[in-house]
């Protein structure tokens, strides 16, 4: 027998219903999509001339690669000091002391709640004033800081999170064979919480890579920025647009797809490993 935990099974009128609704929005779709394409082609923007351009070098050599290797610079860049953020902080979430963890959550919720825009253009606009770093190297330095307290607060959270939802038995059983429990959270906790959080951490790369995206605006060159000057260059800035919309996807369906498959191989070593150290109890039954 099925049995359902949040609510019950949908009934034979139910599930009929539910597919007529699925078959309209369906349609409803497809009948934008044909109506946006009659549009563009109308306008011109479906001309094989706007799209030929990209088998050709020349746009991928001056515009669309440079500008990937500046994403993927401070993608790279953001998501190592993030880790190293959100680790560091994580843990003080968990720390005994009260006043590391007051101090610890107030700078992490302070930077989840700031956007990573607004926090780009401070720093950028802040570290001319102190002319710490040569000009162009700001707008690299800004998206990388912006982007590390934002998810590397997120990343601590995942930590706290991830500690906490696993069993008490883990804790315990540290304390019972002599670790201490700072040494039960980095030896034991973190790296479970770790394994456990390996999707939301995944999602939160994605997030870190499409945001730097956000960098054109304080004149970083990554992709977008790429596209657009691409775009207006060569009067196709729709064109562009889809083809930079297309390696991020790509890109992120990468890191996705990896994510899924480094967490897979943990979990099998993991539990492997578990099942061939698993002590086994015989009972005598001799009289």
């Amino acid at each position: 027998m099925n049995e359902t935990v949040l609510f019950d099974a949908a009934g034979p009128r139910t599930r009929r219903r539910m597919v007529w609704i699925n078959v309209a929005a369906t349609l409803v779709v497809i009948a934008i999509g044909v109506w946006a394409l009659a549009r563009l082609g109308a306008n011109g923007q479906l001309e094989p001339s706007l799209w030929t351009v990209f088998l050709t070098p020349d746009p991928w050599v001056d515009y669309l690669l440079p500008g990937l290797v500046g994403t993927l610079r401070a993608a790279g860049i953001a998501i190592v000091t993030s880790a190293v953020f959100g680790l560091v902080f994580g843990l003080g979430r968990l720390s005994a002391a009260a006043w590391v963890r007051a101090v610890c959550g107030t700078v992490v919720e302070f930077f989840r709640a700031v956007p990573v825009l607004l926090m780009m253009i401070f720093f950028w606009l802040g570290l001319a004033q102190l002319r710490f770093f040569e000009p162009s190297d700001l707008p690299l330095v800004a998206v990388v800081l912006a982007l590390t307290l934002y998810n590397g607060s997120v990343f601590a959270e995942l930590v706290r999170s991830g500690v906490h939802s696993l069993p008490r038995g883990q804790r315990e059983a540290a304390l019972a064979v002599g670790l201490g429990r700072g040494q039960s959270l980095r030896l034991v906790e973190v790296p479970q919480a770790l394994i456990a959080m390996l999707p939301a951490i995944a999602s939160q790369l994605v997030v870190i890579l499409k945001d730097t995206a956000l960098g054109y605006i304080i004149t970083y060159p990554e992709l977008l920025d790429a596209a657009r000057r691409l775009g207006s260059s060569q009067g196709n800035i729709l064109q562009s647009l889809v083809v930079a919309a297309l390696i991020f996807i790509v890109i992120n369906y990468a890191l996705t797809r990896l994510a899924g498959l480094l967490a897979g191989r943990v979990g099998r070593r993991t539990a492997g490993r578990a099942r061939a150290e698993a002590p086994s109890l015989v009972v005598s039954t001799g009289r």
